[in-house]
Parts: C-alpha cells; sequence; structure tokens
C-alpha cells in the first residue's frame, strides 16, 4: 500500500544530486579578474585574443589562473583570473600597454572584474552561481524611455525623400508631394501616371502601403508603411539603442551589467557595482557621428603615409582600407541617414541598403553625378576620432537610395549596417527613473535576507518537529529539499538574486511547509475516523494532493500574471515564486510521501505512527 517503485527513489536520489550540484557554486566566492572588450565599434573580440592576452602577461611575469573567451551575445570579452588584487592591479597596467599601441586611442579596454571561484570540473557540467542584483550588490539603475514618434517620424521622411527621388529619377511627373500624419500624399493629373508610379514604387519600396483615390481632376495615390514594417522599425529602433548601450557600457568594466527591453519603447540599464552616476550617464549619453567623404584621388593609393597631404584633405590610418586620404569636407553626415539595412545586389552578393532623408538625397547626387568611377568612404567618429567603415567605389550618380556592394559576406552586410544606424542612438531617450545603491546597503540586504531566511526555516523546523513528531521531521527534510532544488534551479538558468527575490524564498517556504500541513492534518484525520496507519498515510496523501494542486494552481497563475505584466523587482519576485511553486509541489509531496513510505511501508503490523497527539472527539 504503501512502497514506492525503486525508480521513484532512483528520481528522488538524482534531483538531489543534480540539486548539490547546481547548488555547489554559490559557496566558493569570487576572484578578482580582468576584462578585455573592444573600445571601438568597428573592432570585434574574439577568441584569438587570448593568445595575445597569454603573451602580454607571460611577457610581464603573470601567471593567470585562468585566461577565457567569453561570447556575450554579439559582444565578446576575454577574461583573464588571478590569485590575488596585487597581481590583477599590475596586470592590467601591462595589458593596457601591451594590447594598444596608442594610449591616447585605445583598441581594447582593460577593466577590472570579479569572478566566480567555480571548481572546473563544475564549469564543465554549466554550474555557475546566480548573479546578484543591484540591491544586493550596489550600482546604478535607469529606467530610459525611447521616444518611438522620433523614429517614425526620421522614418517617414526618408521615405518621402526616396519616393521623391525614385519619381524624378524615372521621370514620372507628379502634381504634388505633401506629407501627412505617417503618410505621403501624391497628386497626379492622369491616372495612366498613377499607375505608372503606383506600380515603380510596389517594386522598389515594398514597405509601403499604396491606396489610390480620386478627387476631381487630381489623381491621389495615398503612401503609408504597413503595421508590420511600422513595427519592425521601432523594433530595430529599440534594438539599435539597446546595442549602442551595451557598447558604450564596456568602458565603465561592469561585470554584469542588465541591458533589456522592458515593454515597447523602454529600456532598463542595469550596472551592479557602479556608484559613480556622472560617470555612468556619460557614457550611456554619449553620442557618435557617422559622415560620408570623397576619396582625394590627387594622392597615389599605396603612398599615403609618405606623400604629403593636399590642403583640405586628411588622412586616415584606422579602419578598413586604410591609410586613405579624404577631403575633410563630408558629402553627408549620420544625420542624412535614416535607414541602413542589409540586403543582396542584383548578382544576390551581401550589400548594405541606405536610405536619406531629402536633403541627404540631394547633396549625394550633386556629389556624386561627376565622381562615377572615384572613391568615397564611410567615417565612424567617436571621441573626435575617425575610423574608417569602409571604402567603395560609385558606379553610378546616386539618389537617396542606393547600395554598398562588395560586402564579402552577410554578416558583414548585417555588420556594417548596424554601424551606420549604431553611430549614435536610433531615437533620443529620456531617463524616467534613477536609482543608487551603496555596497553597504547591498551588503545589508545580503545579510538580513540571509538571516531572515535562515531564522524562518529554523523556527518552522523546531515546531514541525515539536508538533507533527516524525512526520515533522519528514515535512522539514521535504523543505529542505526544496529549498536546494530551488536555488539549484536559479542557478542553473542563471538568474538574477534581488532583495524582492530573497523575499520570493522565504515566502515559497510558507508555502512548501503549508503543503505539508495539509498532508499531516489529513493523516490525523484518517486516523481520528478510526483507518489504521497504513490506510490513514496513503489516504492522507491521496486526499490532500488535490488541495495541493488547487491552491498552487490558483497561485501560480497569480505569479503568471506578475511575471508578464510586471516589471523589475516585480519579475524578479515572481519568477522565484512561480519556480518555488514547482519546487514546494515537488517536495512535499512525492519526497515527502517517499520518506514515509521508506520508513514505515515495509512494516506490515503497524499499529501507530509517530504524528503527534491525535485528537479524537469521543476523547
Amino acid at each position: 500500500m504503501n512502497r514506492y517503485p525503486l525508480w521513484k527513489y532512483i528520481l528522488i536520489a538524482l534531483s538531489l544530486v543534480l540539486g548539490v550540484l547546481y547548488t555547489l557554486p554559490n559557496f566558493f566566492g569570487e576572484s578578482p579578474a580582468l576584462q578585455v572588450s573592444s573600445a571601438k565599434a568597428t573592432v570585434k573580440v574574439e577568441a584569438g585574443l587570448i593568445t595575445q592576452v597569454e603573451q602580454v602577461l607571460q611577457a610581464g611575469g603573470f601567471k593567470p589562473l585562468a585566461v577565457f573567451f567569453e561570447n556575450a551575445g554579439a559582444h565578446g570579452t576575454v577574461r583573464a583570473r588571478f590569485a590575488d588584487t596585487d597581481t590583477q592591479f599590475k596586470a592590467k597596467a601591462a595589458l593596457e600597454r601591451g594590447l594598444n599601441r596608442d594610449a591616447a586611442d585605445p583598441t581594447y579596454l582593460v577593466a577590472f572584474n570579479l569572478l566566480p571561484n567555480t571548481p572546473g570540473w563544475l564549469q564543465k557540467l554549466n554550474a555557475a552561481p546566480m548573479y546578484l542584483g543591484l540591491d544586493l550588490r550596489g550600482g546604478v539603475h535607469f529606467l530610459m524611455q525611447v521616444d518611438t514618434r522620433a523614429v517614425l517620424n526620421k522614418r517617414i521622411q526618408g521615405l518621402q525623400s526616396g519616393i521623391r527621388s525614385i519619381l524624378v529619377d524615372k521621370k514620372i511627373r507628379y502634381s504634388g508631394l505633401t506629407r501627412t500624419a505617417n503618410s505621403v500624399e501624391l497628386k497626379f493629373r492622369e491616372a495612366a501616371t498613377r499607375t505608372q508610379a503606383k506600380s515603380l514604387l510596389e517594386g522598389q519600396l515594398p514597405e509601403l502601403l499604396l491606396e489610390e483615390s480620386t478627387d476631381g481632376a487630381e489623381f491621389r495615390l495615398v503612401a503609408s508603411m504597413r503595421p508590420e514594417a511600422l513595427k519592425q522599425t521601432v523594433e530595430e529602433a529599440v534594438q539599435q539603442n539597446i546595442t549602442t548601450l551595451s557598447k558604450r557600457v564596456n568602458e565603465l568594466g561592469v561585470a554584469e551589467p542588465v541591458i533589456q527591453r522592458q515593454g515597447a519603447d523602454r529600456i532598463v540599464v542595469q550596472l551592479p557595482g557602479v556608484q559613480d552616476v556622472s560617470r555612468a550617464k556619460d557614457i550611456i549619453g554619449r553620442t557618435a557621428t557617422l559622415e560620408v567623404r570623397l576619396v582625394d584621388e590627387t594622392v597615389t593609393r599605396g603612398s599615403e603615409e609618405t606623400a604629403a597631404i593636399p590642403f583640405g584633405s586628411e588622412l586616415f590610418r584606422v579602419g578598413k582600407n586604410a591609410p586613405v586620404v579624404l577631403y575633410k569636407d563630408p558629402i553627408i553626415t549620420g544625420d542624412y541617414i535614416s535607414n541602413a539595412s542589409a540586403s543582396f545586389d542584383q548578382n544576390q552578393q551581401a550589400a548594405v541598403s541606405i536610405d536619406l532623408n531629402g536633403d541627404g538625397g540631394r547633396r549625394m547626387r550633386e556629389a556624386t553625378r561627376s565622381r562615377v568611377g572615384k572613391g568615397m568612404a564611410i567615417v565612424l567618429f567617436e571621441k573626435n576620432r575617425g575610423e574608417v567603415l569602409t571604402v567603395a567605389t560609385i558606379r553610378d550618380e546616386l539618389g537617396a537610395r542606393f547600395q554598398i556592394t562588395g560586402m564579402g559576406s552577410a554578416e558583414a552586410a548585417s555588420d556594417l549596417a548596424l554601424l551606420l544606424r549604431a553611430g549614435s542612438l536610433a531615437a533620443p531617450m529620456e531617463i524616467i527613473e534613477e536609482r543608487t545603491i551603496g555596497p553597504q546597503l547591498g551588503a545589508d540586504n545580503i545579510s538580513k535576507g540571509f538571516n531572515s531566511t535562515l531564522y524562518g526555516f529554523a523556527a518552522i523546523a523546531v515546531f514541525m518537529a515539536a508538533y507533527y513528531m516524525l512526520f515533522g521531521v519528514f515535512s522539514v527534510i521535504a523543505l529542505s529539499v526544496n529549498l536546494l532544488l530551488l536555488i539549484a534551479l536559479l542557478s542553473l538558468l542563471q538568474a538574477t538574486l534581488t532583495l524582492p527575490g530573497m523575499a520570493a524564498i522565504a515566502f515559497t517556504l510558507g508555502m512548501a511547509i503549508d503543503a505539508n500541513v495539509l498532508i499531516n492534518e489529513r493523516i490525523r484525520e484518517e486516523l481520528r475516523n478510526g483507518s489504521t496507519p497504513q490506510a490513514a498515510i496513503s489516504t492522507g496523501f491521496d486526499r490532500a494532493w488535490a488541495t495541493i494542486v488547487d491552491s498552487n494552481v490558483t497561485t501560480m497563475i497569480a505569479g503568471l500574471a506578475l511575471l508578464i505584466f510586471g516589471s523589475g523587482a516585480i519579475r524578479g519576485f515572481a519568477v522565484v515564486h512561480c519556480l518555488g511553486i514547482l519546487t514546494s509541489i515537488f517536495s512535499s509531496v512525492f519526497v515527502s510521501r517517499g520518506l514515509a513510505n521508506l520508513w514505515y511501508g515495509r512494516k506490515k503490523k503497524l499499529s501507530s505512527i509517530s504524528i503527534g497527539q491525535v485528537w479524537k472527539p469521543n476523547a
């Protein structure tokens, strides 16, 4: 009646082993380390940098504990772990000298960091400690609002100039072109001309939704962006801002920054360990500019370093196809670019499609009309230093919409398109919430959160053991398993633990022990009704199961609602809460019954069980 098959005990044992393995990394602490990241938008950190870092450290007489590469999305970093902070400080100076030829214009950033001391055999199992949030580690929190209206306005302006350029290039006459809200209205004198223009625009601007109308002798064509194109434009703008912010945050040397989207048009930036708010604001709000310049053909290619640079020109030594001499006066700047996206040319080779606004298209036509066959370069300026992104040959007169071909690969085209968009923020952002938490307050929060959980667990254990005797001990063991599995899950998922998360852990303990109380009282009720001990155990667990599932499902619904519609600290609470419900159901029912079956299940003649005083009505 009360016996588990062997596979269930194996499952419990396996769960315990995995729980211990993935909980252990949280007890090994951290060691000093250095993080090497890119200082320039055009330089990628790849695994090959490990060799260079190791050579620099070896030349300086430093012996790191480990050097490894981490690829965090699109931004890789190389990290080196050291035995003490003294070696860490000296190695930082050595790496900054060895990796950067020009200290005033560094290629790589070397920042202090902390890495967990998780043993290698645990790291091979992907076992790592939980991250600590701002309220536990200290740092800066920004909530930023993206101005999506500015994004759409810029996109519509670009489309307006693109439509004008396409019609002018194909010599299609129109009597008027005006913008109304989020659409562009074209007027024609003849229906045939309108049909011709519609066919042309549909082929070259597939993101447009074209509607025909007639007002007397005027034939109108209203062009508006398709809903999916509007949504994609906003998505790309927010993602571009996130990418740009990620690059800028690298300069702060933050160990585990959180830069993520919140809702449709908000971005959360959390910088654990950063206390200098003014510097953080300066880095996040930093601007970069983009310029399109013509190549000075009077200087022979290959002799740029030794040739005399003409007045009005400038030598660029950094970037693709550098060195190259460019005219100082730009054709256009990044302000004229309304959109840039990876695409394919007529030969199905990777290319970048660029859309300019009206003034940009006019300036581009005027500059390239007589320069066919000559070179044109795109330069990115950051901190008043220019870097050549690409040098292309002008094949034809360019207008408001053109392509840069010869990219080599789709990845290179995508990277260049991102740089053209991400030279500066895609849309203005406003900081609508700002919080700063000191490291001492974070340490106090950790201490208080840990103590509250510990003392709460101890109080529950004493009460359960005293009130329910041996079954109370079973409940305490199941509660310990629940806590172990919850921390293991959070560590496995690499969740960020915050103070609300610690509150959710304490709350989970209360929910889990409540299920055990239900089970124990059900067993007592069966004993009061005259059932045998074995029957009371079996029936008690079976009847309590429905009540436990019902209460936990309703609580899970509330937790999911907090997770879906909440933000920030509320979501942190909801994640721990939902995971805690799953582990509590497993531990309070499955593990608790396994212990009871293991202890009492093999006793054929069982006269009594240790579950405390059973009060009977006739007593």
